[in-house]
């Protein structure tokens, strides 16, 4: 009886001790979004008419941000939304359309269709524009894009803009070409590298910084940073970023699998694990294979019906990505040299994707990925000089 007592109160003891441990810690650790942060920026939006640029990722845990602030009595009066959606679940370039918001009855502007840039009467009565979408960290990822033409629209109409800062998921590296501003598009605008390590609200400043805005004008900017976030911490998403990109694995490979979206392969689009594999119907690989199919986001997928031989990178640990620290050239290269002569490899786009001419010229001349990445590194120093100046949490190592 007496050794059972024991046991019980050791077991109390150590229970009690976990509890505080856990809570202590996460209350040091845990990484806090700037939507979160509502006793920042509540004194700001106090008494002005607010616009959204939102998706489906501007949550406060379970809330949307549009019912957060309307609940606190925020007068929001319109909402902008970026490529696949308020509710983010169109298709990787489908045209959208304005429509009210059942739930609200607000305008919903589309920023993805005719319109990318908010037009003088959009912002007509409007103060301040709200910006709160989770970013995945690469140059081709749309919403740095969409959120160059808002900062441009405040800018010229004289509205303040304000960025709720969310962690970058790849914002642990830098690497990839820099932008020739000769490849300029919706799906590269500025001379940054593929992965530019950097949050939203740090891009933001980057672009006001530099005059990267129209005509070097500067926006009135205001950042609302995540709390206990630096450069160096792992941050898993709580809600996919977009539809066909559906977990931390995609994620992760994104900045090395989309140059693939320039070529003859498909990357998964229209499977169950999009950007986690790679294939073609005629490639030199009979280990794996899968057959795209019309689903949510991929509506006609490349090959939609026919089987796709590649490869399957499902099994790599999230750790390869930490310890690599760069974009994966081999599996690109891989599928060029499996592919040769089976048609034209590289189409239009991959110049876009890439931001250069060069990465496709050197992978055609077969030169290897470790002389590739050393032909990076004098724009990748470059980067680092001006990205430091708008950084706002600690650096990676």
């Amino acid at each position: 009886m007496k050794t059972t007592s024991h046991s019980v109160i050791s077991l109390s003891f150590l229970f009690i001790v976990f509890q505080l441990l856990f809570f202590c810690g996460k209350s040091d650790t845990e990484i806090i979004t700037g939507a979160e942060r509502t006793e920042m920026y509540l004194p700001l939006l106090e008494g002005k008419k607010i616009a959204l640029v939102a998706n489906h990722t501007s949550k406060i845990k379970d809330t949307h941000l549009l019912d957060s602030l309307l609940s606190l009595k925020i007068n929001v009066v319109k909402i902008f939304t970026p490529e696949h959606g308020f509710r983010g679940v169109a298709d990787a370039g489908e045209q959208l359309n304005n429509y009210v918001d059942s739930s609200t009855g607000l305008p919903v502007i589309s920023l993805y269709g005719k319109i990318k840039k908010p037009k003088p009467e959009h912002l007509e009565g409007v103060n301040t524009v709200i910006f709160d979408i989770q970013d995945v960290g690469t140059r081709f990822y749309t919403y740095i894009s969409t959120m160059q033409y808002v900062m441009e629209a405040c800018a010229e109409n004289d509205v303040e803009f304000v960025v709720f800062d969310r962690p970058n998921p790849n914002g642990f590296y830098i690497d990839g070409p820099i932008l020739d501003l000769e490849f300029k598009s919706f799906i590269g605008m500025h001379p940054v590298p593929i992965v530019h390590g950097l949050t939203i609200a740090e891009y933001a400043r980057m672009i006001n910084g530099e005059g990267w805005l129209n005509n070097n004008i500067r926006c009135k900017l205001t950042c609302i940073p995540c709390e206990n976030y630096d450069h160096n911490k792992a941050y898993e998403l709580p809600i996919k970023p977009s539809p066909n990109l559906p977990n931390m694995l995609s994620i992760y490979l994104y900045p090395s699998l989309c140059l693939f979206e320039g070529t003859i392969m498909s990357v998964g689009r229209g499977t169950d694990f999009p950007f986690q594999v790679f294939g073609h119907p005629a490639y030199v690989n009979e280990t794996f294979s899968f057959t795209p199919e019309s689903n949510e986001g991929a509506s006609n997928p490349k090959y939609s019906g026919i089987e796709c031989k590649g490869v399957d990178l499902r099994d790599i640990e999230y750790r390869f990505f930490w310890q690599e620290r760069r974009i994966i050239l081999d599996w690109l290269i891989e599928a060029y040299n499996n592919m040769k002569g089976k048609g034209d490899f590289f189409n239009s786009y991959f110049s876009k994707l890439s931001g250069t001419q060069e990465l496709q010229k050197q992978i055609e001349s077969g030169v290897s990925p470790e002389e590739i990445y050393k032909t990076w590194e004098a724009g990748l120093k470059e980067y680092k000089k001006i990205r430091k100046k708008y950084l706002i949490y600690k650096d990676f190592e």
